[in-house]
């Protein structure tokens, strides 16, 4: 299934979600990051990504992701289990 992003704004909180569908590759997880980046350059909302309704987690993602909640302050939202899991995978291999 394709990606699909919805953004959804919040004028009153300042903050912007990202509602993701469908099967998260990593070109997706980059155009989610930059999507996010220039929310936050061009509005100053914090920004929120949804992965609840989310098919599919591509392994190589879950480094992106995590830059994005550690280097961007993106809040990532509805996988939390597993992306967890993802993420202790990726710190014990190494991989950036």
């Amino acid at each position: 299934m394709a990606t699909q992003i919805t953004q959804i704004d919040n004028a009153e909180s300042g903050l912007t979600t990202l509602r993701v569908e469908g099967d998260l590759l990593p070109d997706d997880a980059r155009v989610i990051e930059s999507i996010a980046i220039d929310i936050r350059s061009e509005t100053g909302n914090q920004v929120l990504i949804d992965l609840a309704d989310l098919d599919f987690l591509d392994s190589d993602t879950a480094p992106l992701l995590k830059r994005l909640d550690e280097r961007e302050g993106v809040e990532i939202q509805g996988v939390e289990i597993f992306l967890q899991s993802m993420i202790n995978q990726v710190e014990r291999n190494g991989r950036r």
